[in-house]
């Protein structure tokens, strides 16, 4: 199965085709503005080189408020025109597929929010929006990952925590479409290709 998967949410844009888990192709660029002309042009020149796709995984975010929606408003509509399945990836369901982890650390998402603070998704807990300065305690041996893991592993450092700095091994496109990946191999329903927003957008 080819599998196509999107990601704009944060301050790179990245796209990514696989097919049977291997990575056929990869795009990825720094975009802090102009994410509605650019993504477009990123998925365009995959598809042109590799051909068609039978589903479609979508970054959900959280990040930006218009990378979100330019991501969704691509991925449904590429799902519509195709006739194929979408999936909604979330950037906690993207890392383990990203993150060298062979210690079998829990896995946290910290995400700048570009307000200050960092996004944070952990297992079993609900995202949050915080400062680096009330990050919770960890609950044992933790491996960070995303654009604000190198600030929060260094406060959790500091305190002594048991954390370590992941490093991405490949885009949050290729992390998505991966967990899609795994999951249509498990049977399991595809979660819907809805944004997750923590903070509410500065402005519409």
């Amino acid at each position: 199965m080819r599998i196509l998967g999107l990601d704009a949410a944060g301050a790179r844009l990245s796209a990514c085709l696989i097919e049977d888990g291997v990575v056929l192709a990869e795009q990825e660029c720094p975009a802090v503005f102009g994410q509605p002309a650019i993504l477009p042009r990123l998925v365009a020149a995959l598809m042109e080189q590799q051909g068609g796709v039978d589903h479609i995984a979508a970054g959900i975010g959280p990040g930006g408020f218009t990378g979100i929606r330019t991501a969704l408003a691509l991925a449904h509509g590429l799902a519509d025109g195709l006739g194929v399945g979408l999936s909604g990836v979330s950037i906690l369901a993207a890392l383990p597929f990203l993150l060298d982890n062979p210690q079998g650390r829990v896995i946290w998402a910290a995400i700048d929010n570009r307000r200050g603070g960092i996004f944070l998704l952990r297992p079993g807990a609900a995202p949050a929006s915080l400062t680096e300065a009330v990050l919770p305690a960890t609950e044992g041996p933790t491996l960070l990952g995303g654009s604000g893991a190198a600030a929060a592993a260094a406060r959790l450092l500091a305190r002594g925590a048991p954390v370590a700095l992941g490093s991405l091994r490949g885009s949050v496109a290729r992390g998505a479409a991966l967990a899609a990946a795994a999951g249509l191999r498990a049977g399991q329903p595809s979660p819907p290709a809805l944004p997750l927003y923590i903070d509410q957008p500065a402005v519409t």
